[in-house]
């Protein structure tokens, strides 16, 4: 799925199309992914690598704060990176409680099992979905969830420290590039003058 026309930036999404999405992803495994990315913003490269322990309490249940470790989030180019921890929202509480996990340590486990499904058969699933909810055309991919929850919370005015916290950005530099400010923002701006 090309970022078409987008110079390189993924779409946006409203929550009315991340619901038209869901609802084409046929299993519950999938539908729990497609619900992380959406109410934590993470990379998808670190979702997939969750193991079970890292989402569900010793006695299954889902945890109310979930914590992203440092190796398996992305690294700066000077081989950082930090721990993030995002409290789980109450649709994506319902969402962990609603699944079984298998008897795999990954919450996310390939075919066999010993491994973490690989992140080009998550974006496989994502494009199958977006092209069956008729948004092809848009430029959604893996990145989409993490910028439109970046931007959900900036127009719900949620401070950049806190969008920064939530993200693991170090700083705005990082952080701004994320920042789509729609037409309607732009006059509603323009009609205070």
């Amino acid at each position: 799925m090309p970022k078409i026309n987008r110079c390189g930036k993924a779409a946006t999404i409203t929550p009315a199309e991340y619901l038209k999405i869901r609802k084409q992803i046929k299993t519950d495994k999938y539908k729990l992914l497609w619900d992380l990315a959406w109410y934590t913003g993470e990379r998808w490269g670190a979702i997939i690598q969750l193991k079970v322990a890292d989402v569900y309490s010793s006695s299954g249940k889902p945890k109310d704060l979930l914590i992203f470790k440092s190796i398996i989030r992305k690294h700066r180019p000077d081989g950082t990176a930090e721990n993030t921890e995002i409290p789980v929202h109450e649709a994506l509480g319902e969402s962990l409680q609603r699944f079984e996990p298998s008897e795999s340590i990954w919450l996310f486990p390939s075919r066999c099992g010993e491994k973490p499904i690989g992140w080009r058969n998550a974006y496989d699933i994502l494009k199958r979905a977006t092209e069956n909810a008729g948004l092809s055309s848009r430029g959604i991919s893996t990145h989409t969830t993490r910028r439109s929850l970046v931007n959900r919370l900036r127009r719900s005015g949620i401070s950049k420290e806190i969008i920064r916290t939530l993200t693991g950005h170090r700083d705005n530099k990082g952080l701004d590039p994320y920042y789509e400010i729609e037409i309607d923002e732009k006059r509603g701006a323009i009609a205070t003058l």
